[in-house]
This record gives C-alpha cells, sequence and structure tokens, in this order.
C-alpha cells in the first residue's frame, strides 16, 4: 500500500474531517507541509493554506512565502499569510524565539477558526498592506487545523521529554488531535515524505535553520538517532509501536489516579480536604501526591516536602505561587493563598495583616514594659509572644474544639462556651479560631486561651486586633 492509499486509511481513524468541510493547512514550504497538502488535495479534501512569515531569516523568509503563495496557485486554493515581529515580541514577552513562533503560529492559527483574533501582543503583527493579504475566511467555514508533524518529529519528542524528564504523559509524545488542532501524518516517516514528493516531483523550499545543532530538537535529529539507528536499525519501529503503548497505558493510569482521587479528596468549597491517614495507606504514594498538587501549580521537586507534611505538626505548610498546602491536625488542607473565601489561612509571621471572610486581623509585638495598657476590648487579644512559634492557623471553629479559657485551668469545649455566652447558631457560624500546633490561641473576637497569657517574666507581647467586617 503506498503512502496516497495509507493515507486515506488513516483518515478514516478521524470522521471528524469530512470532505464537504474546509480544512486550515499550515504550511511552511518544507517537504512535510507540501507534502500533506498534496495528499490532501489527492484525496478529495478542501482546504485553505495559511503561512507564517516571522521575518527571522531575511531574504529566506520572503522567499517562503512566495513559495507557498504559489502552491496555492497550484491547487487552486486560497493562501492566509501573516508576518510577525517575532524578535519583538520574544524580547517584550521574555520567551525563546521557538516559544515566541509556536504562540503566534498557533494563536493566530486558532484566531481563523474562532473567527476572532487573539493574539496576546498586537506588536508582533506587522501592520501590512491588505492587498498583499487574501481575506479571512468565515470562521464555519473552517473547521480544523491541520500540522505536518510526522513520526520522527513524534519519536525525537519522546526522546526529548525522556531525557529532560517527565511523567508517563511525556511518553505518549506528540497527540494526533489537540482541541482544533490535527496531525493526520503521524503515521508517517520522514523518509516516506521525501520518497514521495521525489515521485511526485514535488517542489518545497528548505529552512536553513534545520541545519543548525544550537536547537536541541536538530542536535537529537542530526546527532544522536543516527547514532541510535546504527545500534538499533528498527528503532523508528520499535519506537512507534511502543508510543501506542504508551498512550493505552497512560489511559489505565489517568483511571487509576482518578479512582484514588474520588477516595482522597474531600472539596469544602474553593479548598481540598485530604486525610492524611488514608493518602499514607494509598499507593504509589508518592506518584499520587504529585497527580493530586500538580493541578494547583506544584511541581514534582515538591512531593517530598509535601510528603514530609504528613508525618509534621500542625501548621506546617507548602507553597506553590497560589496555593499552599497545610497539615491540620489529621488532614491535608489545599487552600488558595489569596483568596477571602480561604477557610484555613496560614499566618506566617507576627507584624503582618490577614484579610479572611469575618474582616481582618491585624499582628503586631511590642515590648512587655511597665506601661502596657491591656484593653478590655474582646476584639483585641494580648498574647505572651514568647510561647507563641509561627506559624499560626486562622480557620473557623469546629466540634471537638476545646481551650482553656483565660484564667481557668481546666479545659473547656468551644461548644459548651458559646452556650455559656449565649452565642446564637448564626453567631457560632462566624467564629473563627487562631490555632498553633493544635493549641487555640484565640477565639477570635471573644477570649484568649490560659496557656497564651502574659506572665510577669513575659519578654514580648503579640497583639492581634480584629477588625470586623462592616
Amino acid at each position: 500500500m503506498n503512502l496516497q492509499e495509507r493515507f486515506i486509511q488513516h483518515l478514516k481513524q478521524f470522521p471528524f474531517i469530512q470532505k464537504k468541510d474546509k480544512q486550515l493547512i499550515a504550511v511552511s514550504g518544507g517537504v512535510d507541509s507540501v507534502v500533506l497538502c498534496d495528499l490532501m488535495f489527492k484525496a478529495g479534501y478542501d482546504f485553505v493554506i495559511a503561512h507564517c512569515n516571522f521575518q527571522l531569516r531575511g531574504d529566506e523568509s520572503e522567499r517562503d512565502e512566495a513559495f507557498v503563495r504559489s502552491l496555492g496557485e497550484k491547487y487552486g486554493k486560497e493562501v492566509l499569510v501573516k508576518k510577525f515581529e517575532t524578535e519583538k515580541y520574544a524580547t517584550g514577552n521574555k520567551v525563546s524565539i521557538q516559544v515566541a513562533a509556536r504562540e503566534l503560529r498557533y494563536d493566530w492559527f486558532q484566531s481563523i477558526v474562532n473567527g476572532q483574533s487573539s493574539i496576546a501582543n498586537e506588536s508582533a503583527i506587522e501592520d501590512l498592506n491588505p492587498e498583499t493579504l487574501n481575506p479571512k475566511p468565515k470562521a464555519d467555514h473552517i473547521k480544523y487545523i491541520l500540522a505536518a508533524h510526522h513520526a520522527n518529529d513524534n519519536i525525537e519528542t519522546i526522546l526529548m521529554n525522556l531525557f529532560k524528564g517527565t511523567g508517563i504523559s511525556g511518553l505518549h509524545g506528540i497527540l494526533p488531535v489537540q482541541g482544533k488542532l490535527f496531525r493526520p501524518l503521524l503515521f508517517a516517516k520522514k523518509e516516506e515524505l521525501v520518497e514521495y514528493a521525489q515521485q511526485h516531483k514535488l517542489d518545497f523550499v528548505e529552512d536553513s535553520s534545520n541545519l543548525s545543532d544550537k536547537y536541541t530538537r536538530n542536535f537529537f535529529r542530526h546527532q544522536l538517532f543516527p547514532l541510535l539507528k546504527e545500534i538499533y536499525p528498527n528503532v523508528e519501529d520499535n519506537l512507534q509501536k511502543n508510543i501506542l503503548r504508551f498512550v493505552e497505558a497512560e489511559e489505565l493510569y489517568k483511571q487509576s489516579v482518578e479512582q484514588h482521587k474520588k477516595k482522597l479528596l474531600e472539596f469544602k468549597g474553593n479548598e481540598v480536604h485530604i486525610p492524611v491517614l488514608r493518602l499514607q495507606k494509598s499507593s504509589p504514594v508518592a506518584t499520587i501526591i504529585y497527580e493530586i498538587i500538580k493541578d494547583f501549580g506544584f511541581t514534582s521537586n515538591q512531593v517530598a516536602d509535601v510528603r514530609g507534611l504528613l508525618e509534621s505538626e500542625t501548621g506546617k505548610y507548602v507553597s506553590s505561587s497560589s496555593y499552599r498546602i497545610i497539615k491540620n491536625r489529621k488532614w491535608l488542607i489545599i487552600s488558595p493563598i489569596q483568596s477571602l473565601d480561604a477557610l484555613n489561612i496560614v499566618i506566617e509571621e507576627a507584624d503582618n495583616k490577614v484579610a479572611f471572610e469575618g474582616g481582618e486581623l491585624r499582628l503586631e509585638t511590642i515590648n512587655a514594659s511597665g506601661s502596657l495598657q491591656i484593653s478590655p476590648d474582646a476584639d483585641i487579644a494580648f498574647a505572651g509572644l514568647d510561647a507563641i512559634t509561627f506559624p499560626l492557623l486562622l480557620r473557623k471553629w469546629k466540634q471537638g474544639d476545646y481551650f482553656y479559657p483565660l484564667g481557668m485551668k481546666k479545659k473547656k469545649k468551644l461548644s459548651r462556651f458559646f452556650t455559656d455566652q449565649k452565642l446564637s447558631k448564626t453567631e457560632k457560624e462566624k467564629v473563627w479560631v487562631v490555632e498553633m500546633n493544635k493549641k487555640i490561641v484565640w477565639i477570635v473576637g471573644h477570649r484568649i486561651d490560659d496557656r497564651f497569657k502574659i506572665l510577669p517574666s513575659t519578654k514580648n507581647v503579640l497583639k492581634i486586633a480584629f477588625l470586623r467586617k462592616q
């Protein structure tokens, strides 16, 4: 079976690609995208050609654009061209040229499908005379974006992921379908595409940057992979078969991860609560922890730190850029750092302001001199700083909580204390506590714990003022 026949058979696996629909083919002018155009044309599919001129290679970039326009004339297809100020975009967004080109390219393609521009930095697009550009087709005319990635691209991606470090998802390589992006040539090897172009006398252009080994992918392509083929002549076929195995293994892996998540995760508002004992009994615990925390901005390097929380005291935590995982007794609590809706808030240090659902706490340290004036205001607490170790935990009270009321040597449950104070059900629901390693320091707006009172020997005092929400 020749490449054209295999291509047609392959497309039958993807019934969303219909001959009656118009597709968008990303065409650089290289052999891969030229072959894709020819295969689609001869198979009877309708398409529009889209070409990105990144203006990175001077006259060569202009040559490529002109060539792609000639392809449109050859096949009688519309050609869309966009010129980008790629270097300006890369500098402004502090990304590499390769990342800049990828972001600009796919953002433009997606904007065509969606019928609206979503370029992150419009200054990256050079203003052009409208006469030099073909009009954009209507969004409902374009169904999918077709890219000419092939089997060797996939193999290179897997090897690069493997060497730099990856989870199982990195081993499936390039997915054939991602949203509106479709890659119909992943079944074919590069040499097959080159052979097809030669047999059908297809012209194409060479990108000189593909010859440089300064890019990681080119190093793998020109240096490493030829050495592997010397040792393992069937390495391409073997890795292609492995890709299929990895895809199926990942499906099983995801199913297992979801089962563990259903057993472990309890969603309370915008927080996630995880029972420590149940997590400790899960296996493999490190992998399960990673699969849970990665969705909250944590990295694989933080798995050991999170695992350490399982044995730590209450109040310890690990942070990502936007979330904290807090140890609170028999629970790990994943809580947003910046959110008034958080039910568990870490207070990292004194001389601090903490906003929360009930209002704001203002903490400051003061010297315990003889002139210290203790306010009778229940919304202000004074505690001996010598007895306090940070971090503190600000949270809502819960059944079973107890403390030692100021002036008393016996503990009392908070529920009983609230009854004695004649708090209504609504008032009870609004009560928060400041806790240190399972010890309640202060029932916010009510009373401090006797264990943290100011003593004659106290040198420094922690003052906490509660500003109620108006």
